[in-house]
């Protein structure tokens, strides 16, 4: 991963601004366990459904969906994990699932071809769910001036391809959700937003604390291209809807799920190899700077690090059950695979418990 990935884009990587982590995907109805009471997912108006227009082995346990969806306006991926016995199912036989949401380059391959997740031995018994997102989509569906429309990235997985996978390839209704940098926000913000949809939550290094440095989302889209607006719209005008998708303002939502939460400081750690470069300069990210020490090399994750406290610590207030692990480390794959390898054995109690 680029060094520009981590102060560009909050797990950005620049190839991605050639458009190729544009992606998404779908299904039909309301996801198991939440209601329009819950402030998040409702179902779907009848016909307004996706469908599976493609399948694709790509390994022994490897599955790859692509779907045309309503929601996005254009075809949309997603990878699957298998559990054992999955090609000989019944009907009506399902499956513990887990979500794994990647970052803001939505690129959902790496949990695989980098992290090596499909030879996990705990996983075997476990339907793994890794769908991508669009380019710094923040697992939102977007504002857009008040007009809505794509790319509606809540309802792409939660209304859309969480009942298809039901529905079609054996996913069950005990759920967990983990996910690194935008993914960990989205982890935690789909939780919050449809109260008893996940039964535990995992944020490796995720943004999350919108409202805490707005200019770190303004800046970000802005050196990508992305209009920030879009997405909630102003943080003074449209604060409301800022906070509506803030896990800080959300905590409380969250006291029934166990949370685990990690992230770095930004300064040189255990897995960043000797003379690891700094991010590179954002602009409008200069008075962010001068917030944390001189030492920290990657601002992205001095941040992410500043906003994943807040939020264990509002979530204490507020009664929930969190599990912490902070550390000196940047922005970078390396710590999130760690992170997750050694947060499955919470994860799958929680599912298989």
């Amino acid at each position: 991963m680029l060094r520009t990935a981590a102060a560009a884009g909050l797990g950005v990587p620049a190839a991605s601004l050639a458009g190729g982590g544009d992606v998404a995907w779908a299904a039909s109805g309301s996801p198991s366990g939440a209601g329009a009471a819950s402030g998040g997912a409702g179902p779907l108006p009848p016909g307004r459904g996706p469908r599976v227009v493609g399948e694709r082995r790509t390994g022994e346990r490897v599955l790859d969906l692509t779907v045309r969806s309503p929601s996005l306006e254009r075809p949309a991926a997603v990878r699957l994990l298998l559990p054992d016995g999955w090609h000989a199912r019944r009907p009506g036989q399902h499956w513990p699932v887990l979500w794994l949401l990647p970052g803001g380059h939505g690129d959902h391959l790496a949990f695989t071809d980098e992290y090596g997740l499909q030879d996990e031995p705990s996983l075997r018994r476990t339907l793994v769910v890794m769908p991508s997102m669009p380019f710094y989509g923040f697992y939102t569906d977007w504002w857009n001036g008040g007009a809505g429309g794509a790319p509606a990235v809540e309802t792409l997985h939660l209304r859309e391809l969480l009942p298809l996978l039901e529905r079609e390839y054996g996913a069950g209704r005990r759920r967990v959700v983990a996910g690194e940098s935008q993914g960990g926000y989205g982890a935690l913000v789909y939780a919050a937003r449809n109260p008893g949809l996940f039964r535990a939550v995992a944020s490796f290094s995720g943004f999350l604390h919108p409202l805490m440095y707005p200019e770190a989302v303004t800046a970000g889209a802005e050196y990508l291209g992305i209009d920030w607006r879009r997405i909630w719209g102003d943080p003074v005008r449209q604060r409301h809807l800022w906070a509506a998708h803030d896990p800080y303002h959300l905590a409380g939502r969250l006291r029934s799920v166990p949370v685990h939460i990690a992230a770095g400081d930004g300064t040189p750690g255990a897995l960043d190899p000797p003379g690891t470069e700094p991010d590179e300069e954002i602009p409008g990210f200069e008075g962010l700077a001068g917030l944390f020490p001189a030492e920290v090399i990657s601002l992205t994750e001095s941040l992410m690090g500043d906003e994943s406290r807040a939020v264990a610590y509002r979530l204490r207030q507020a009664g929930a059950r969190v599990t912490t692990r902070f550390f000196r480390g940047t922005h970078a794959p390396p710590y999130w695979e760690r992170e997750l390898y050694d947060t499955l054995p919470m994860l799958l109690g929680a599912l298989h418990g």
